[in-house]
């Protein structure tokens, strides 16, 4: 019926934009991307439409912590759970409840439902779940938890009910990260117990030395924001280029600047190094799937990570891959490579109206 969203310009304007299928909606204001401004904004935007009030309304959580593996109806008790999970993902999820209790504030008893990011990853075997750390902080729920399986779950709902037995799936954008799924469950991810984890990102350092941490903290006199900004907001491929997080700039400026060229270099190369580990833990390779902005639009950078993975069948077809088609793989490879376009927005209101309404969450 619609879509829009809210988006943060320079400095402290939002935009806010809905459209239908004959009309447009836009707005701008200072402080409009704050959760209440914004979903105010939103829900007049709405009316202005004619478009009839929403029955329900669903969130992506980042991190639902060892306990939540499936989407649930928000309650007190769960927002109370959620608050004692901020130390785990303090970037993400004040935000989130921030939005809960926004939406709890505008339209009351509009029935709400959290969607959990880490879900999909809940049923990994305890092998990889476990960091090489006394036992007792896994009883805490220090552990890998894994992300980006909203995304995940869409394109094995997409690949229907017979999916590859061994399959990959690349999320490739801002936040980037690779699954392991054997028989359509979860064997293995990149990401592990933040976002941070894995391999370098937009402007996430993805794993580091456990020493140069506590270089950092101890000669280095880095104060915990200090590294947090450091890690998250500063590295990457931001940190590498030292111009931007963008790769569709970086690709345009790679031929002159020899930082982004690098960047570039650095990226495909961690995440071609990560389908080779996720591939040894499956036992070979069925198919390989690129989503997310980058893995559906960036031809160069597909190619560069199946660059040198002949040896798991990974063949690409230069034109399909230049034509960002559907099955870019050549003929004569033996893992089939797609790219598929994720659709987390979609998979959301599936887990919405299951939860709600059909009483079975959506799987």
């Amino acid at each position: 019926m619609a879509q829009g969203g809210v988006e943060r310009g320079e400095g402290l304007r939002g935009r806010l934009w809905v459209t239908t299928s004959g009309r447009k909606f836009e707005r701008e204001g200072d402080s409009i991307f704050e959760p209440h401004a914004a979903l105010e904004a939103a829900f007049s935007a709405m009316a202005h439409l004619d478009l009839p009030s929403p029955d329900a309304a669903g969130h992506r959580i980042v991190h639902g912590g060892p306990d939540h593996e499936a989407p649930e109806r928000i309650s007190d008790a769960l927002i109370a759970n959620l608050r004692s999970l901020i130390p785990f993902a303090p970037l993400h999820l004040p935000d989130e409840l921030a939005g809960i209790e926004a939406i709890a504030a505008l339209a009351p008893g509009l029935p709400q439902v959290a969607c959990f990011d880490t879900a999909f990853h809940r049923a990994m075997p305890e092998v990889a779940e476990r960091f090489a750390l006394p036992r007792g902080l896994f009883d805490e729920g220090i552990r890998r938890y894994g992300f980006h399986g909203i995304s995940y779950e869409y394109i094995m709902e997409t690949l229907g009910d017979n999916p590859p037995r061994r399959l990959i799936i690349a999320h490739l954008g801002s936040g980037a990260s690779m699954v392991a799924v054997r028989d359509g469950r979860s064997l293995d991810t990149t990401m592990g117990f933040s976002p941070t984890g894995g391999f370098m990102m937009g402007t996430r350092s993805g794993d580091l030395d456990p020493g140069v941490i506590l270089y950092l903290l101890n000669h280095k006199h880095l104060a915990a924001r200090a590294l947090e900004r450091l890690v998250n907001d500063e590295s990457g491929l931001f940190g590498v280029s030292g111009v931007t997080a963008d790769m569709k700039t970086l690709l345009d400026r790679s031929h002159m600047d020899s930082c982004a060229a690098q960047a570039i270099e650095m990226f495909c190369y961690q995440a071609r190094k990560q389908v080779g580990a996720l591939a040894a833990a499956l036992g070979g390779l069925d198919m390989l799937v690129f989503t997310g902005g980058i893995g559906e639009k960036a031809a160069l950078v597909r190619a560069e990570i199946c660059n040198g993975l002949a040896h798991l069948g990974v063949v690409l077809d230069a034109r399909k891959n230049q034509q960002n088609a559907d099955t870019i793989s050549a003929t004569d490879g033996c893992c089939i490579v797609r790219v598929i376009p994720t659709n987390e927005d979609l998979m959301i209101a599936r887990h919405v109206y299951s939860t709600l309404y059909t009483g079975v969450p959506h799987d």
